[in-house]
């Protein structure tokens, strides 16, 4: 490249770093111009709200002119600015007693505050969490009047929608408050209860409080056997209220395992789930005399169970096994798979005698029948067999 030729580059690169900084001046003084009008705009509705002498203000009208700003701001992407005239809109509906209108309006703002959170925290700006307050207020404004309205539906659905963006923003701790409120306002209806229940218990999961987990977990399976749809001469439960209660068997016995609480502190309900999987629990009716079996046996079982992919292969090796080591085929739990019970007995003997390599094959077996929040669990009790931590009770 000759001399002229580099020069004549440099001078483009010049020209165009400085066409970059004229455009960049006008957008800048674009927007301040648009702030400029919305501010003017802001003032000039707020001023219709004024009292007068011999004047009514027209509060119809200004509402409007509110919800127009918010969304001709919305569209430019001023989202604070739009949940601000949300807020105003709110305000102009409670004057006018609309309490539709004004849980409407507050919803839109809480909304749009949380939305502006979100991008602050995406693009990683330093600030105070004032949006994020802000749109704290607002569902809970929103709340509160769904409730005055006697709609307990709409402001649980509220209070979920709140916990699950503060259950997304790494927030569990705050989010279990919501979950907990709209499962209070779901008493009517039991499944959408349950499943509130549901995400509090993996929030206090994710915030390591596993005895509160516990304790919410025994409340969903009581519930369910409480106010669970159940067929004429069976005690258990049907439908989805059964997979609410399986789900809640296994989360239960696995943290039981993983906390270890001494006798002492034993509540009843948890000392009746821990005697279903005791190997004492299968005696024969038919003899007296107390089974005694290791621990390498009733593991094989467990392994017949899952190792044939052929639902009636695996029936008749589980009777064979059985047969074998004089256990009765059928198991007293009737809301799990058999072999799901039999490999949770085996977790549950493999931590009483402290057997950490029976229980990490065990693992690997019960790894596809378990959700992602119980095989965290299963993990955290094999670590805590490994390496005690001493988080137990």
């Amino acid at each position: 490249m000759t001399l002229r030729g580099i020069d004549s580059a440099s001078q483009w690169g010049g020209c165009s770093q400085f066409h970059f900084l004229v455009w960049f001046v006008v957008f800048s003084a674009l927007i301040m111009a648009a702030e400029g009008d919305f501010l003017a705009r802001y003032r000039a509705v707020s001023n219709k709200l004024k009292k007068r002498f011999l004047r009514k203000p027209n509060v119809a009208e200004a509402s409007e002119q509110f919800g127009q700003l918010a969304k001709e701001l919305k569209q430019q992407d001023c989202l604070q600015y739009a949940a601000f005239c949300n807020l105003a809109m709110a305000r102009c509906e409670q004057t006018l007693f609309n309490a539709p209108g004004e849980a409407l309006a507050l919803t839109d703002a809480a909304r749009l505050f949380l939305s502006s959170e979100k991008e602050n925290r995406a693009l990683q700006a330093p600030g105070f969490d004032e949006h994020l307050q802000a749109a704290l207020n607002c569902y809970s404004f929103a709340v509160k009047v769904h409730i005055e309205m006697n709609q307990p539906v709409m402001a649980a659905s509220l209070c979920l929608e709140l916990g699950n963006a503060l259950k997304e923003m790494n927030r569990p701790g705050e989010a279990i408050v919501h979950f907990q409120r709209a499962a209070e306002l779901q008493t009517q209806t039991p499944i959408e209860n349950l499943l509130s229940m549901g995400e509090m218990a993996t929030c206090k999961i994710l915030t390591r409080d596993y005895d509160g987990a516990l304790s919410v977990f025994t409340e969903m399976q009581l519930t369910c056997q409480e106010r669970g749809l159940q067929l004429p001469g069976i005690n258990t439960p049907v439908g989805a209220f059964l997979d609410i209660v399986a789900k809640c068997e296994i989360s239960r016995v696995l943290l039981l395992m993983f906390l270890e609480p001494p006798p002492q502190k034993l509540l009843p309900e948890h000392g009746q789930t821990l005697e279903r999987y005791a190997w004492e629990s299968f005696e024969p009716h038919s003899q007296g005399k107390s089974i005694s079996v290791s621990l390498y046996y009733l593991s094989n079982v467990a392994c017949l169970f899952t190792a044939n992919a052929d639902h009636k292969a695996n029936k008749w090796h589980i009777v064979e096994a059985c047969v074998c080591v004089r256990v009765p085929s059928c198991p007293p739990v009737t809301f799990l798979p058999e072999n799901v019970f039999l490999l949770l007995q085996s977790v549950v003997m493999a931590c009483q005698e402290k057997d950490t390599e029976s229980l990490k094959s065990l693992q690997i077996e019960l790894w596809p029948f378990l959700t992602a929040e119980q095989n965290h669990l299963l993990h955290l009790v094999v670590q805590e067999r490994i390496t005690p931590s001493g988080q137990g009770i």
